[in-house]
């Protein structure tokens, strides 16, 4: 079912600061930040060659991504994303087999423009794990 990895994201207190140490001290290509009100976030995504490193910053106290830095204050890896062909087809397969889809189920449009649900991590091993169509 899975493809390629696309990216891990990392929660980050400061996402300006973060992107700022991957692009001047690792060298890395940072894309420009985005701002994604459905998803409580705002985001840059680093272009590794061989996959993205998605740094993610809360957008508002509500954001899922506040709760995680109030717990981690320093920030840390927050989910691990995988593409699919058929995000339907994941979806139904997925909950056939006992796994939970978070949210309503609905896939929703994320960073790439591009539906995505994310997985329970109780059922993968304490991963947050999120799906693209791709």
């Amino acid at each position: 079912m899975i493809g390629r990895l696309n990216h891990i994201a990392i929660a980050v207190p400061d996402l300006a600061k973060a992107a700022a140490r991957y692009r001047d001290l690792l060298g890395a290509s940072v894309g420009p930040l985005q701002t994604l009100p459905e998803h409580g976030v705002t985001v840059a995504f680093v272009d590794t060659g061989n996959g993205m490193v998605e740094l993610m910053e809360p957008l508002g106290d509500n954001s899922p991504i506040a709760g995680f830095l109030a717990k981690s204050p320093g920030g840390g890896m927050h989910h691990i994303c995988f593409e699919v062909p058929d995000i339907s087809a994941a979806v139904a397969t997925l909950v056939g087999g006992g796994a939970r889809v978070l949210g309503d189920g609905v896939p929703k449009t994320g960073a790439h423009g591009r539906p995505v649900v994310f997985l329970h991590p109780k059922d993968f091993d304490g991963t947050l794990i999120e799906l693209e169509e791709f």
